[in-house]
């Protein structure tokens, strides 16, 4: 897992493919092939989150469907990035933002990059155990000490983590303990 977004996919306890999107669905694609087996559960390794590719095809078809489509140009700065979106605060909120020079947006935009400054390191730990969560949600929510683990995870126990999982089948332990290495390391922007 580095910088660009990788996925990993599993047929039941089983490590099918992992990698960057092209890699996996190669790899996915060549198992479901062979095996016929259609029970396979993609993750995006960076947020934990289920996602799902369409495999009908040629496996040319199928990287060709899952290049991300443009995004919707709305109102904003298309060109810049921004996106609109509705944000909702108090009055007391508003009339400050109000007070800011350079406008609403610039305040909004100035206040966030400083929080995002702030312990960047626990932000992104942060963000892993969340995306580790999901992922052993998914996976191993059935699993002795899954509960134990959890909380484990969350009270930043890691050798706690590691003790409580060991009995778990090997993939799935192998997979959240590279998770867990990878989101404990320093984010290589803030070097």
């Amino acid at each position: 897992m580095d910088l660009e977004i990788s996925y990993s996919a599993f047929c039941g306890e089983r490590l099918i493919g992992s990698g960057k999107l092209g890699e996996m669905l190669r790899a996915s694609k060549a198992f479901l092939d062979r095996s016929g087996d259609p029970n396979l559960l993609i993750f995006e390794d960076q947020t934990g989150r289920q996602v799902d590719f369409n495999f009908n095809g040629t496996l040319a078809e199928v990287l060709e469907r899952a290049v991300p489509a443009p995004e919707r140009v709305g109102p904003g700065r298309p060109k810049l990035g921004v996106v609109s979106r509705e944000v909702s605060l108090l009055p007391r909120h508003w009339e400050w933002l109000e007070e800011q020079p350079q406008g609403i947006s610039a305040a909004l935009r100035r206040l966030v990059d400083e929080a995002k400054k702030k312990n960047p390191g626990e932000q992104r730990a942060r963000r892993g155990r969340e995306a580790i969560s999901k992922f052993m949600t998914a996976m191993a929510g059935n699993f002795e000490h899954y509960e134990e683990a959890t909380r484990a995870l969350f009270a930043k126990d890691n050798a706690r983590f590691a003790q409580l999982i060991q009995d778990w089948p090997k993939d799935i332990r192998g997979h959240l303990l590279c998770m867990l290495v990878e989101f404990s390391k320093p984010d290589p922007a803030d070097a």
